[in-house]
């Protein structure tokens, strides 16, 4: 690159980057950090420019994802951000892999939120061969009775394993990067970054659709959320969650911590122009950290979940719809539209409260 050009990209509007994008064209990493960096008195210019790359790619659609914690606790990992992991005093639900008849009801529960993807998460290293194959045979139910979408995530897997799941008919496999190379020790030591690389590529070479994303706000810098963009983009997943540190009581990273609204939009609007193309989710902490300005992160997103997430409620589903209604967007579940499957679920939910704690996971 030459000095001008260098020169010109070091001054690129929020609008060029856009262009550049839409053109194709990839921005880069000093661009990808001045957004992060922006005044706040610009984020309504940031996410304006990243709801013209959304709506190319995505319209006004927005998926619905639907988490069920599978096997809660029990973790001999020691990530410091997660409840369940091995030497958190966090208060909480702790149980093996549930049966059958709950795994179908929390899809069933999907189902009936309009959820388009059904998430079977299950705390642990890995899952062991007979988990793997509950997990094959529950899904197997699923995909005849209710045809949803199936992600699961149950940590590192063996290149078998995968296969099994993508044979049952699984057809995405989460596995979040959660931080950057360069932080990962300081927020996990049972497990590297490495590991859950080869975990990714595992899943890929067997042809499951990845979804991989991150936790911010766990001391981490801007450099280390660019750098965990940057590196979806070049693993090419399929959807990216972001998110957003809840602090939980008794577990290592469960002191107060405070993210500004206006930061979590900026991050959203710089994975939506570091991964043009790719499903962006809002997911774990959005009630607590963005608050009032949750609608404003799907002008860069275009999923979210509709439930509960690992260890903590999330908010009633119908203001999820409400919320999305608002906006003028629609929500994406087969063949449905937004506009009936919110008559549908008033009829069915007259007290306006679609929301039970199922200690789902975000993933």
């Amino acid at each position: 690159m030459s000095t001008d050009t260098a020169a010109l990209a070091d001054h690129r509007s929020f609008a060029e980057m856009a262009d550049v994008v839409l053109n194709g064209g990839q921005i880069s990493r000093d661009d990808a950090l001045r957004v992060l960096n922006t005044d706040d008195d610009q984020v309504l210019t940031l996410l304006d420019s990243a709801f013209r790359v959304r709506r190319e790619h995505f319209g006004r659609s927005v998926q619905l994802y639907y988490l069920k914690n599978a096997k809660s606790g029990l973790c001999p990992e020691d990530c410091g951000y997660c409840s369940q992991a091995k030497g958190s005093e966090a208060a909480i639900d702790k149980y093996p892999m549930l049966n059958a008849e709950r795994l179908m009801d929390g899809a069933r529960k999907a189902f009936e939120s309009k959820a388009r993807t059904y998430c079977i998460v299950a705390s642990g290293r890995g899952p062991s061969d007979r988990e793997v194959d509950h997990v094959c045979n529950v899904v197997k139910g699923i995909k005849q009775e209710f045809g949803l979408h199936i992600c699961a995530c149950l940590g590192l897997l063996k290149p078998d394993q995968a296969e099994r799941l993508k044979a049952a008919g699984v057809d995405r496999v989460n596995h979040n990067l959660n931080t950057s190379e360069r932080f990962h020790d300081e927020i996990v030591s049972t497990h590297t970054f490495q590991d859950r690389l080869k975990t990714l590529d595992t899943c890929r070479d067997v042809g499951l659709e990845l979804c991989a994303g991150m936790i911010v706000g766990m001391g981490e810098t801007n450099e280390d959320v660019v750098d965990v963009a940057l590196k979806l983009a070049e693993l090419q997943v399929a959807s990216i969650p972001i998110n957003f540190l809840i602090p939980i009581e008794g577990a290592q990273l469960g002191r107060p911590v405070t993210l500004d609204p206006r930061y979590c939009l900026k991050v959203l609007a710089m994975f939506r122009l570091t991964n043009p193309t790719t499903e962006l989710r809002i997911a774990g902490g959005r009630e607590v950290n963005l608050r009032s300005m949750q609608a404003m992160g799907l002008y860069a997103a275009n999923s979210m979940f509709v439930s509960d997430y690992l260890t903590t409620p999330g908010q009633a589903a119908m203001d999820d719809f409400n919320m999305i209604r608002d906006l003028g967007f629609e929500i994406t579940a087969g063949d449905y539209e937004s506009e009936k499957l919110l008559e549908q679920f008033q009829q069915a939910t007259p007290d306006g409260c679609g929301s039970e704690s199922n200690s789902a996971c975000c993933g």
